[in-house]
């Protein structure tokens, strides 16, 4: 992309309220024309950026350039752009065509001019003749095309949308994306969008950037972030997924569910540990089983409109979702198979815990903020240390008393077999744990780790 592309290039932003860290140095260049799409869970980041962008929040460090201009420090109203927000934020005292019209009439643009604008404007949002109605008479989708048409009236450079579908109705929403998509062809305008709803990321844009605990996890277009997820939290946020440990036995042969097959991957060595994505629809059901790569048993099949979602036990005693659009009864022995190219093999994030500590004692470390008792390992008090822990080594309890530091489950990851959770301590470090217990987002619980189960090094 060269320079001339780039409208908006955001630069090692970071933002922070108190000690909680909300966007941590994010880069992002976007696109003239583009329709792009901040995608991520509620406290992700997302929104934030987009209000750093509008002006409406100021960066603690980076730079937001527009054009090739610092506008960082410029305020909201000097910024050639506008906002739509989830609620509208029209005036009540005021009819649709005075709440179109009032940038225009604020920046005191001749009324022939203003009259011309507000009828286009509403035109292209399908509200011809409603210019007399009061905007309180509307409904919410009504409200929203005027707030969109009070915004692109103004003929901004760039349009911020946050989440502003998000009140309507699921029919009204899904009419409301293609309007949209519309509008953005015809407006040749960027759009920056925020939404926390997949499908309509992979419907509405040109590109999307996945964002989670205030960092970009994946840049790409609405296939590549569906086909080609860069980590595990992208698989699973995108869509439907099957996401299992594995082994990359060598290039183009991968190891998971107790059986070998071929693949299209290269590149991460021999015999190294990977995870694994397959989707539901990819995963093919044939009659005689005979033939297949691998059977399973059907736990469970429930009709949802396209396709069969099923739940199947595989012979080595691994639960894969998928779907297909005929029917399997239940405790029916099936036959399956998976295509090379329908398997997709990333790299692992981590293999095993390791946490930054200090000794307290020949047999006291101090880590996430809480003294574990440890095996005599030859250091002494006061040791600046590294000490590993697997994640299946970690044990989680009900009564959060019963561990030596508490923490909260935040992110719940099925392997197929075992569930592998993020756990945030109350000293803000995070814990990864395999466990087969079910446990629920945003859980409070204990965490206890056995002596012999931790592993220390000196830090040098």
């Amino acid at each position: 992309m060269t320079n001339n592309d780039s409208i908006i290039k955001i630069e090692h932003l970071s933002k922070a309220f108190g000690d909680k860290v909300v966007l941590d140095d994010i880069n992002l260049s976007i696109r003239r024309g583009e329709f792009i799409t901040l995608l991520g869970p509620s406290g992700c980041g997302k929104t934030t950026l987009l209000r750093m962008i509008a002006g409406f929040l100021k960066p603690d460090s980076g730079v937001i350039l527009m054009e090739g201009n610092d506008i960082s420090n410029v305020p909201p109203h000097r910024r050639p752009l506008n906002t739509v927000f989830q609620r509208y934020a029209l005036f009540p005292h005021l009819n649709v065509y005075d709440n179109i019209a009032f940038g225009l009439k604020l920046n005191k643009v001749q009324s022939s001019e203003i009259e011309a604008r507000v009828r286009k404007a509403l035109k292209m949002v399908s509200m011809t003749d409603y210019e007399d109605r009061d905007v309180n008479s509307l409904s919410g989708g009504q409200q929203q095309r005027v707030a969109i048409a009070r915004a692109i009236v103004n003929r901004p450079k760039v349009l911020l949308l946050d989440e502003p579908l998000a009140a309507l109705d699921l029919k009204m929403r899904k009419d409301m994306q293609m309007e949209l998509k519309q509008m953005h062809q015809e407006l040749g305008i960027t759009f920056i969008y925020v939404t926390h709803d997949q499908e309509e990321a992979l419907t509405l844009s040109d590109t999307v950037v996945v964002m989670s605990d205030g960092k970009i996890q994946q840049i790409g277009t609405p296939i590549d972030i569906y086909n080609e997820p860069v980590n595990s939290f992208v698989a699973d946020f995108i869509g439907e997924s099957n996401i299992l440990n594995g082994t990359m036995i060598k290039d183009r042969e991968v190891e998971f569910i107790g059986h070998t097959f071929e693949c299209v991957d290269e590149g991460f060595g021999n015999n190294a540990p990977v995870d694994v994505v397959v989707r539901p629809e990819d995963i093919y059901i044939i009659a005689n089983a005979e033939n297949a790569k691998f059977t399973g048993t059907v736990k469970s099949c429930i009709f949802k409109g396209v396709h069969y979602e099923m739940f199947v036990e595989t012979d080595k005693g691994y639960e894969l979702m998928l779907q297909d659009y005929n029917a399997f009864e239940v405790d029916s022995t099936v036959g399956m198979f998976i295509k090379p190219s329908d398997i997709h093999v990333m790299q692992k994030e981590r293999t095993c815990n390791v946490f930054e500590g200090k000794m307290v004692s020949s047999t006291d470390v101090e880590i996430l903020g809480g003294q574990f008792q440890c095996a005599d390992c030859g250091l002494k008090e006061g040791d600046n240390v590294y000490v590993s822990v697997n994640f299946e080594h970690i044990e989680l309890m009900d009564n959060k008393e019963d561990g030596t530091v508490i923490g909260e489950v935040e992110f719940i990851l099925y392997k197929g077999n075992h569930y592998h959770l993020t756990v945030l301590t109350d000293s803000g470090e995070k814990v990864y744990v395999d466990t087969n217990d079910i446990w629920d987002k945003g859980d409070i619980v204990g965490i206890s780790v056995n002596i012999s189960d931790l592993h220390i090094s000196k830090k040098v």
